[in-house]
C-alpha cells in the first residue's frame, strides 16, 4: 500500500487524538480515503495502532511514526508562512508535500532556524525534537527578517526573498547580497543599514524580503 495512504492515516488519528476523539466510526469518517478499512487493516498488521471494539489507539510504534510525521508538517508549514509568506492553500499543499520527504536530521535544521517554534500557524503544537531537548523556553530564531533585528547589531544576510527581478537587481548593485555583512543602523523613518564603509537606506517593503543572521 503507498506509504503516504499510511502515513496521512496515522496524521489523521493525532489530529483526532488531540480533539480527544479515539472511536473507530469517527475515525472512518473522518477519513478521505475510500478504502479506510483496508487502511486500517494495514496499520493493525505493521503494529502501528491498536483496535479494541469500539476504539482505535496507537501503538507505541505508531505513536513515534506519527509524532515525527506531524511535527515535519507542522514546521514546514512554519517554515512557508513566517519565511517564505505563501498563501496558506500553498502552505497546505506544498507542507504536506515536505512531511512525507524530510529526514530527521533536516527536520531539526529546520526546527533551529525557526527557533524551535512551540505551535504551527494555526495554533496547533509542535511535537519536540531532539534540538529542542536543551531549550526550556523558545529561544531566538538563527536568522531573522531585518525589521526584527536589533539597531546597531552587525549580521550576515543570509538570503534575501525578492519576487520582482528589477528590484532584486538592484539591491545586488548596491552590496546587498547573500553573505555580505551589515550592520543595522535605523529603523525609523527608513530603514538604514551599513554595508563596510556604505550606509543604505530602504523601504520597508525591501527590508522584509532580507534575511540577516546575527555576528558576535
Amino acid at each position: 500500500m503507498d506509504k503516504e495512504r499510511i502515513d496521512e492515516a496515522l496524521e489523521l488519528l493525532w489530529v483526532l487524538n488531540e480533539e480527544g476523539h479515539k472511536d473507530l466510526n469517527r475515525f472512518r469518517m473522518s477519513s478521505e480515503d475510500d478504502e479506510i478499512d483496508a487502511v486500517i487493516a494495514v496499520l493493525k498488521r505493521e503494529g502501528l495502532v491498536v483496535v479494541t471494539g469500539d476504539s482505535i489507539q496507537f501503538s507505541e510504534k505508531g505513536r513515534v511514526q506519527a509524532k515525527a510525521l506531524i511535527r515535519r508538517l507542522r514546521l514546514a508549514e512554519r517554515l512557508f508562512t513566517d519565511v517564505f509568506e505563501l498563501r496558506e492553500d500553498t502552505v497546505i499543499v506544498d507542507a504536506c508535500k515536505m512531511e512525507h520527504i524530510l529526514s530527521e536530521e533536516l527536520t531539526d535544521s529546520v526546527c533551529t532556524f525557526l527557533g524551535h517554534p512551540q505551535t504551527c500557524p494555526h495554533g496547533k503544537a509542535i511535537p519536540r525534537g531532539e534540538c529542542c531537548k536543551k531549550y526550556k523556553v523558545e529561544i531566538e530564531p538563527l536568522v531573522t527578517k531585518l525589521p526584527a533585528f536589533e539597531v546597531g547589531s552587525k549580521g550576515r544576510i543570509t538570503f534575501i526573498v525578492q519576487t520582482d527581478p528589477s528590484r532584486l537587481s538592484k539591491l545586488n548593485s548596491l552590496g546587498i547580497t547573500a553573505g555580505s555583512v551589515i550592520r543595522l543602523l535605523q529603523k525609523t523613518p527608513s530603514f538604514v543599514i551599513q554595508i563596510d564603509e556604505t550606509t543604505i537606506a530602504l523601504d520597508p517593503e525591501i527590508a522584509k524580503a532580507i534575511f540577516v543572521k546575527k555576528l558576535g
